[in-house]
């Protein structure tokens, strides 16, 4: 008998707690007179609607042209936020990745993402290998402010680059109107290098010692920009006045090596006619030669001069100070 009023009380009590845990995750409406109850909530849903695999998918698939913050997901179905700039030459351009360097002096130390974080050991003469591998770090709204780079960098396929030379810490909202540089790529090259940098550097991987720079030889994939914002002159400008005399600006170029047998990873807005594309390009390997030590960082060796200062090989600090943005369309 007391068994039975026991177990009736306790189905009872049951009872009532579920009922309870049903009235409090009962959906209420967020939509009241054909708006959102949360404006907030109406933003996320409607860069959701858009979900595609790039930046390039949104803009033909949807019409959207507004530049910002969109979700995009991989062929695997992981899901993230990049930057969409739809406004550049027609737009449809993913922000995949950032090469911010957080100390010009630390020379391939913590931070030095796009080249090593364990110093210039010829132990391992590949570095991070960042640019052909799919490890992701970083926020796009913070894209400024340190290192980044997203799925998209691996998994989309595109044909062309865009980069953009930005003010360190500069807001996302004012990265257009303060680019120090805008240009963009047109001669669909990714195509015959995978699609993507990612596969382009598997190619093409660097590594230190796999070649030496000749300037009887083509160095790197040199491809032409159109500039959207600047010009050749601004360019050279930006680089230090001997460096000057070894490239020509009008250009993107990709995995160089220096007369020192020393991997470059990117030479954003110039292609190198020299045999020390240190002073000018940026990222790379994880090895310097003896002796170079200070060449080992993301931004090389764009500190460098005689006397320590400003001189001939030092870079303006205009573009030290500065983050290259990198957009696949």
């Amino acid at each position: 008998m007391l068994r039975g009023i026991f177990l009736l009380v306790s189905l009872l009590i049951l009872n009532q707690h579920e009922a309870l845990i049903a009235a409090s995750v009962t959906p209420r409406p967020i939509i009241h007179n054909g708006s959102y109850i949360n404006p907030e909530l109406g933003r996320y849903h409607a860069r959701l609607r858009v979900l595609s695999r790039s930046c390039k998918d949104i803009k033909d698939k949807y019409e959207v042209k507004e530049d910002g913050i969109y979700f995009l997901t991989t062929a695997t179905g992981s899901v993230y936020q990049a930057f969409c700039d739809m406004t550049t030459a027609g737009g449809g351009w993913t922000l995949v990745a950032s090469v911010h360097e957080n100390d010009i002096f630390g020379k391939c130390t913590p931070g030095d993402r796009w080249t090593s974080q364990s110093g210039a050991s010829d132990r391992r003469p590949e570095g991070e290998k960042t640019w052909a591998n799919r490890a992701t770090f970083g926020t796009a709204e913070g894209a400024t402010d340190d290192d980044y780079k997203n799925p998209g960098y691996y998994d989309i396929t595109a044909q062309d680059v865009s980069v953009w030379h930005v003010p360190n810490n500069k807001e996302l909202e004012h990265w257009t109107q303060s680019s120090l540089l805008r240009y963009h790529t047109e001669t669909n090259f990714l195509k015959d290098h995978g699609g993507n940098l990612f596969h382009l550097f598997k190619s093409n991987p660097l590594v230190y010692g796999r070649k030496k720079c000749s300037e009887e030889e083509t160095n790197g994939i040199a491809v032409p920009v159109v500039y959207d914002l600047g010009d050749k002159h601004k360019t050279s400008l930006l680089y230090a006045p001997k460096a000057r005399e070894q490239f020509e600006a009008g250009f993107v170029t990709f995995s160089v090596f220096n007369d020192e047998k020393s991997a470059l990873a990117m030479c954003s807005g110039v292609k190198p006619t020299g045999c020390s594309p240190q002073h000018y390009c940026i990222g790379g390997g994880g090895h310097a030669s003896e002796g170079a030590q200070t060449d080992c960082g993301d931004l090389s060796a764009f500190d460098w001069s005689p006397d320590g200062g400003d001189g001939e090989q030092g870079v303006s600090s205009e573009k030290i100070r500065s983050t290259v943005l990198i957009f696949y369309c």
